[in-house]
């Protein structure tokens, strides 16, 4: 099954604004989750311009990444010229390509896919048994919801004239669901960006089993 993915032409090569509330929580679940000196890997898949793992690779770890936009990418080389950032897509044979990985981060992507069974088995064939996938999304919750409808920014939130948006709108159930059909365990939540009942995004720390 082939899909394009290509889909994005960034502004720039800065952290997406997202990444302001999201990344300081990876990058806490990546001091604590690794404790030897060598669990330093990381694969970012959707990395964009490379603004979070430029972040990752200033705090010592080893990252590599893909994004299927060639804008993105051509930006992020200029942006960070040693880090090895390439373009490639969630639905190709990664580890096959590049190895696996302690830990595979993967921020505000799967809600793009068309495929999320795909998406996630790469995922999981680029972690390592006991290694880790992060993987945070826009939260759907009730109260949220509700919120948003109440508010009327409903259409704000989905942004269904966005060019390339969102098309998968995923809450906690499913996203775990997801990953444990892939054949991760132990999946655990972190709520990012306002209370947690009206958090902006949600990201899942899923184990590979060893």
């Amino acid at each position: 099954m082939s899909i394009e993915l290509d889909a994005t032409t960034y502004v720039h090569a800065k952290p997406a604004t997202a990444h302001s509330y999201i990344l300081p929580a990876v990058v806490d679940v990546l001091k604590n989750s690794f404790q030897e000196a060598n669990e330093t890997a990381v694969f970012d898949l959707g990395c964009g311009t490379g603004g979070a793992a430029a972040v990752l690779a200033e705090k010592g770890y080893d990252v590599v990444g893909v994004d299927p936009s060639k804008d993105g990418i051509a930006k992020a080389r200029t942006a960070h010229p040693d880090l090895p950032l390439e373009i490639g897509s969630g639905y190709e044979d990664l580890s096959s390509r590049y190895g696996t990985f302690d830990a595979v981060i993967s921020l505000e992507v799967v809600e793009h896919v068309y495929d999320p069974k795909a998406f996630s088995t790469t995922i999981y064939d680029l972690v390592k048994p006991g290694g880790i996938a992060v993987v945070s999304t826009p939260f759907h919750g009730y109260w949220k919801n509700l919120a948003l409808a109440v508010s009327g920014k409903m259409d704000d939130h989905f942004m269904p004239l966005k060019d390339h948006g969102h098309i998968k709108f995923w809450s906690p159930e499913t996203l775990s669901t997801l990953l444990v059909e892939t054949g991760f365990e132990d999946v655990d939540f972190e709520y990012v960006g306002r209370i947690p009942l009206l958090a902006k995004s949600m990201i899942a720390i899923a184990q590979k089993p060893h």
